[in-house]
């Protein structure tokens, strides 16, 4: 077990407050504003729908529960990095960080930037991703090959160049945006649901689970194709264990952050989801991406697609500014590790943040936004996140095996039924998108084996500079 001094050089400045704000902010998204509608092409059924929802924050909440031990036990820089290295050994940790850095963490963040640009584009057209600034022919491995650059994805560089340059010059800077975009994304999705239920032009809801006639089977391939849609919206919520080196008494906030964000979370997705099924029937949700702008429109008028943009444009931005700020932490435990470059490591000695970390997550995650190339990516580490998410769900099986002697000061409520409800529905889930997803599932597995060589040569040259 590796002494919390190694994180000694990062100042704890993220109280209980603070880092609550931190998790509901990264998790809600656009996700919440645009996932009910695919949602409703699997299971057609307004009571499914909220049940969906609901049982997405029930997994949540087993493996919040799960990695508050993890985390009160191990408060170090890097959550799940330091959790995976703990019970697996270094290489599983290693294996962890590089895809996150690769293209979990920095896909999100090129994704959350483009789709800043998508909403801003709304308000002000010149700058959306339709208006193309730049398109060349590029002959690639013998054949031709169109590059284009839009507007969007020059303001998503611009978004992602300045929140990253905030977060760079303090902690400080980085928690008050985040508490003040979080608190403002909070009260912009109550005042929605508040209006939508007291003044929109509400109709009954039919709570029908089966209103189309579907085959037993049909539903609960429906619901399980449902739910993974509705994981990728909580989706985000472990990344608070990543800054646990700077969060305030740890083995008391991070588990209350995790817990009462979950909570949170959970409650302000339903409400939504309850709003959304007043306004419209589930028969006219199928298939709608912009869920939110449609319910808004049919409880307000057209006026309400404007609010509802700049609603998004808020709550991407919070939780893009939670990502810039959470992905470095792991980069840095990793350097401290000796398993990557050897400066992501050092504290800034004015601003003591992750400086180069921070500086070099915006640019591969400014790259990413330019090529276009996260979606693609996105696809393939799908099926790798899941496995990581288990692995580390496990970890209190293994740890309190090997570790008996570890101060657990918080142990995981309803051990050993919560932890394992956790990884058996993530299991499920995890089969699912390999059989879905044969190919893609394969192909991130393989990037991830990649990393093993990448490992070892880091290893070597870490051993050779000592």
């Amino acid at each position: 077990m590796t002494d919390d001094n190694r994180d000694g050089e990062l100042v704890r400045q993220l109280g209980t407050f603070d880092s609550i704000m931190m998790m509901v902010g990264i998790v809600i998204g656009s996700g919440i504003f645009l996932t009910t509608g695919i949602m409703a092409q699997s299971i057609p059924s307004a009571g499914l729908l909220l049940l969906a929802w609901l049982v997405g924050g029930v997994l949540t909440l087993t493996g919040a529960l799960t990695f508050a031990e993890l985390g009160a036990a191990m408060p170090q820089a890097g959550g799940q990095y330091v959790y995976l290295r703990e019970a697996y050994g270094n290489l599983s940790a290693f294996l962890f960080g590089w895809i996150l850095f690769l293209v979990s963490m920095g896909g999100s963040i090129a994704a959350l930037g483009v789709g800043f640009a998508e909403y801003t584009g709304y308000f002000f057209p010149a700058l959306s991703t339709e208006r193309v600034v730049l398109s060349a022919e590029l002959g690639i491995f013998g054949g031709d090959q169109t590059f284009t650059l839009s507007a969007g994805q020059l303001v998503a560089v611009a978004v992602i160049l300045f929140l990253s340059a905030f977060n760079y010059v303090g902690v400080a800077f980085g928690k008050i945006i985040q508490n003040v975009f979080t608190v403002v994304k909070i009260g912009a999705i109550l005042a929605f649901v508040l209006l939508g239920l007291t003044i929109g032009r509400t109709a009954s809801i039919d709570y029908t689970l089966n209103p189309t006639g579907l085959s037993i089977g049909g539903l609960l391939v429906g619901f399980g194709v449902a739910i993974i849609a509705v994981s990728w919206a909580f989706d985000g919520w472990h990344n608070i264990t990543y800054v646990a080196g700077e969060i305030e008494d740890p083995k008391r906030n991070l588990p209350i952050a995790l817990v009462a964000g979950t909570l949170i979370i959970t409650a302000l997705y339903l409400l939504v989801n309850f709003v959304y099924l007043a306004a419209l029937p589930v028969s006219e949700m199928v298939g709608v991406v912009r869920i939110a702008e449609r319910a808004a429109t049919a409880l307000h008028g057209d006026v309400a697609a404007g609010l509802i943009s700049a609603a998004v444009i808020i709550s991407i931005f919070g939780a893009l500014n939670g990502a810039i700020f959470a992905g470095p932490r792991v980069y840095y435990a990793m350097a401290r590790d000796g398993v990557f470059f050897r400066k992501v490591g050092e504290v800034h000695p004015r601003f003591k943040t992750p400086a180069f970390a921070i500086l070099l997550q915006a640019i591969w995650a400014g790259l990413l936004a330019l090529t276009g190339s996260y979606e693609q990516l996105f696809t393939y580490v799908v099926f790798v996140s899941f496995i990581f998410w288990i692995a580390a769900a496990a970890a209190v099986f293994v740890l309190r095996r090997s570790q008996p002697d570890l101060p657990r000061p918080y142990k995981t409520w309803g051990y050993p039924v919560v932890p394992l409800v956790f990884i058996v529905t993530m299991g499920a889930i995890l089969l699912n998108t390999l059989f879905a997803r044969p190919v893609e599932s394969l192909a991130g597995l393989a990037l991830t084996l990649v990393g093993i060589p990448v490992y070892y040569s880091w290893r070597r040259s870490s051993q050779r500079a000592v």
